[in-house]
């Protein structure tokens, strides 16, 4: 694996997913082969459907041992950290905010490598940095914050938007990323705090 910028922001953001995988499973008192099998969900889910889909095969985690072993050391690590830790719940919004931010500009300068427009560059970056934590939630039969929680995808959209909004403002590329990442990941915190969320067509469960 060629270590750059990009390189180094996907094995932050695997590390990140891997941890929400992770204390999500042990929210739900499943066991450590459970918990290894969640880090997984969040942290390949986004990337490999979106390799799939621009056909960039074999999808990115079978290329490389790497993206393996962060995610068993991000499971292994929050195990042993877990009897220290009173309520999962803050740091699994946490990473999932992190990885959010980060998958998505991995995904977004992946649709760049490949040529693609700009609005299709935002709908991989999308796709990247939110599949896996559906994944995730379904597979604990959770309803996946995308669908019901504050801004999710939005966040993520955001800063896709502002990604090329500054692009076209000639700011520098490392710069560039790293700004669109703490838009995503402080846009998705202050949802979280201050339950931002999109506008609801129905009022009461009765009206579904």
């Amino acid at each position: 694996m060629e270590l750059n910028f990009l390189t180094i922001i996907d094995l932050a953001g695997t590390f990140s997913f891997a941890l929400s995988g992770a204390f999500a499973a042990m929210e739900k008192r499943l066991d450590p082969f459970g918990v290894i099998i969640l880090a997984f969900a969040p942290a390949i889910g986004g990337g490999s459907v979106r390799d799939v889909l621009i056909g960039d095969l074999p999808v990115a985690w079978l290329s490389n041992n790497i993206t393996i072993g962060v995610i068993i050391f991000a499971a292994i690590a929050a195990m042993l950290f877990a009897s220290r830790l009173k309520k999962f719940e803050p740091l699994l919004q946490v990473f999932d905010a992190l990885g959010l931010g980060l998958f998505t500009m991995v995904g977004i300068e992946k649709g760049i490598m490949h040529g693609y427009p700009p609005g299709i560059c935002i709908s991989l970056g999308v796709l990247t940095g939110c599949f896996g934590g559906v994944l995730r939630d379904v597979v604990l039969n959770n309803v996946p914050y995308l669908f019901h929680k504050e801004i999710y995808a939005s966040a993520s959209i955001i800063g896709g938007l502002g990604f090329f909004a500054f692009q076209s403002a000639g700011m520098q590329t490392t710069l560039l990323n790293i700004v669109c990442i703490l838009l995503i990941f402080f846009v998705r915190m202050l949802a979280v705090r201050y339950h931002w969320s999109l506008p609801a067509f129905y009022k009461h469960p009765n009206n579904l």
